[in-house]
């Protein structure tokens, strides 16, 4: 029991004066002569007995009445807390897209964010916590109208930082009782990030009627060529075997082609579009099926045809490279040493030395700067070198060192299948490869990665110091190599010139950080946009002397088609879709939190942990008790001095 007043007990300690006035109370009695003594001394006994006992229950009566009335105004009750600390209540609702679907009383998030505006009470004070935004201290009142407003959100929080956010406000709120409620669906497996969380909790868990879904995972492109190209897309199937399926294409509003499909329980599958090719493709994928999660039946893809990679070779001229580097795809142009236009160097992505004599310094000095704005560089040497202008190169941008060269002929045998040069060049790995040879090489020294090597295990082709700056250790005319003659040249320096421009790829998921690579020159303090409709923001964006990098993650928010933008003026298509993980069916056993965290509880009923938490928290007076029994200590001091007579 607690006391609301309990500074009101001390007048207890009152009791003593009645207590006082009926011990010290002397009643005397007068002697009055009779013949039978006997019979009188009798009579006199038993009343002065019955006496004593009026006194005694007249005593306790008021005792009991002053004691009732003194634990009235001290207002007792009985309850769980404090009655001078307020309670307050942390709300998690999780808004993911994961939510946006149907349970048994209809949409997950708005009949969660019904529910609770019936639970809530005026006695408490609330802070709600969704995937967007934190917003703490509201009345009942202000708390409905910011669960009214809360929409699906891409984004996502991590459970474990969101109780330790719970758990730093908790211990700002000293005077106050707090309780955590987390409302979701508890998509994907959080066993590892409840491990250390001591925090109580009450956990209610979201679930959705349907329990299989189909989505598209994703799109690429191969067997490209001038006229058309294959679009595979992936499906993905949870749950069981899915017949007659539509798909369809679109090119913005226009629709390209349609396909029905089938797919087996629990797997994916690729299905392949042959399209022409256009300049610019703002491709939509669209799955007509009625699933768990609708947001990802459509997926958003662009393709950008008409920039075109700017590549310089310097040196020797040679056909090979004018073949490889096509006016398809690439802007090739081919300076001799003489006659290079220095102005022109930085608006280059790739440069080639080509078999070049000696570097002039002016040279090295402007290829140094080309390779710190993000350039990237192929060196192929002369048989006859001058090595130290070459070392100068080298020293400048730290990558190494090269040494006197050995006349040795050996063959080129070994492939790193897994470097980036040979992405989606080969579908397995050749065996009967019929290997080129050299009869003279430059070696390097330094932390090189190998693309290609010789028998003896040196390098052939490198990656020097994980750079963008790559190196041929041999002369590549036909009096020192047969190179030029196998099937690795084509793919290998096709490769070099795509991959020194980060091609915009065909789609983005949204929610995570992307690193996006844009061919344009910028003025000073000009900065590239990013927009879609009425939405429009600045990502975060590096500027370098040909290209500017952006990087995006917290924005945009929705799927679609986006543009970038210099000056109001169109320069790419983005395409964002929505995070792969909203679309798993891997949810946690939330039962299995009880023996991650002893201190929570588990429940699939927001009203059940609403009712607890206010029965818990409830009050229950007593002072009317203490008034209704000073009321009958009264009456029972009246009816015995009313109706007991001594």
């Amino acid at each position: 029991m607690q006391f609301k007043n309990i500074e009101i007990l001390y007048f207890l300690g009152l009791l003593i004066i009645p207590i006082l006035i009926h011990l010290f109370q002397l009643q005397k009695f007068v002697k009055v002569p009779f013949t039978n003594v006997a019979f009188l001394q009798k009579i006199q006994q038993e009343t002065r007995k019955s006496s004593h006992i009026k006194k005694w229950l007249i005593l306790v009566t008021r005792l009991l009445l002053l004691s009732a009335i003194i634990f009235t105004f001290s207002q007792p009750f009985i309850s769980n807390k404090n009655y001078n600390k307020k309670e307050h209540i942390f709300i998690y609702l999780d808004n993911s897209l994961s939510t946006n679907t149907k349970g048994k009383k209809g949409d997950l998030l708005k009949i969660a964010a019904q529910e609770i505006i019936e639970n809530t009470t005026d006695k408490n004070e609330y802070s709600l916590r969704t995937n967007t935004g934190f917003y703490k201290d509201l009345s009942k009142d202000a708390l409905k109208n910011r669960l009214l407003k809360v929409d699906n959100s891409s984004k996502k929080i991590s459970l474990a930082s969101l109780l330790l956010q719970m758990k730093i406000e908790k211990k700002l709120k000293t005077k106050t009782l707090n309780n955590i409620i987390l409302i979701s669906d508890f998509q994907t497996n959080y066993n590892t990030k409840f491990t250390n969380v001591t925090t109580p909790f009450s956990a209610i868990k979201l679930e959705a009627s349907k329990k299989d879904n189909l989505s598209v995972d994703s799109v690429f492109i191969n067997n490209k060529n001038a006229n058309n190209f294959r679009l595979n897309v992936v499906i993905k199937n949870q749950g069981p075997r899915k017949d007659i399926v539509p798909l369809a294409i679109f090119n913005g509003k226009n629709l390209l082609s349609k396909q029905s499909v089938s797919i087996e329980k629990d797997t994916e599958k690729t299905v392949v579009f042959t399209l022409q090719n256009t300049v610019n493709l703002l491709g939509k994928i669209t799955l007509n099926f009625s699933d768990t999660f609708l947001h990802d039946n459509t997926y958003y893809f662009a393709l950008n045809n008409n920039q075109k990679i700017p590549v310089l070779a310097i040196g020797k001229k040679t056909n090979f490279l004018s073949k490889i580097y096509t006016k398809e795809a690439f802007k090739f142009t081919n300076y001799l040493i003489q006659n290079i236009n220095y102005n022109t160097l930085q608006n280059q992505q790739l440069i080639i030395l080509n078999e070049a004599v000696k570097l002039p310094e002016i040279l090295i000095n402007s290829l140094v700067d080309f390779s710190k704005n993000g350039g990237s560089i192929v060196i192929i040497p002369n048989e006859e070198i001058n090595l130290s202008s070459y070392n100068r190169l080298l020293t400048k941008l730290n990558l190494g060192k090269i040494t006197t060269k050995k006349k040795d002929t050996l063959k080129i045998t070994n492939i790193n299948y897994s470097h980036p040069v040979f992405k989606n060049v080969f579908s397995k790995k050749i065996t009967n490869f019929q290997y080129p040879r050299v009869l003279s090489y430059y070696p390097v020294i330094g932390n090189t990665s190998k693309i290609v090597s010789f028998e003896n295990n040196m390098p052939f082709i490198s990656q020097l110091s994980n750079s963008k700056t790559y190196f041929i250790s041999s002369a590549l005319n036909k009096k020192n190599s047969n190179f030029l003659n196998s099937p690795l040249i084509v793919p290998i320096f096709y490769n070099f010139g795509e991959m020194s421009l980060k091609y915009p790829k065909l789609a983005y998921r949204i929610d995570q950080e992307n690193t996006i690579e844009i061919g344009t020159k910028v003025r000073k303090n000009e900065i590239l946009s990013i927009a879609k409709d009425n939405i429009s923001f600045m990502p975060l964006q590096q500027t370098y002397q040909n290209k500017v990098i952006l990087t995006t993650k917290e924005q945009p928010l929705k799927a679609g088609f986006y543009k970038v933008l210099k000056e109001n003026t169109k320069i790419k298509d983005l395409a964002f879709n929505y995070p792969k993980e909203e679309s798993l069916l891997n949810f946690l056993d939330i039962d299995m939190l009880k023996k991650i965290n002893k201190n929570s509880t588990v429940s699939s009923s927001i009203s059940e942990v609403f009712k607890q938490i206010n029965k818990n928290n409830e009050v229950h007076w007593l002072w009317k008790w203490f008034l209704a029994l000073a009321f009958v200590s009264l009456l029972l001091e009246i009816l015995i001095l009313k109706f007991y007579t001594p």
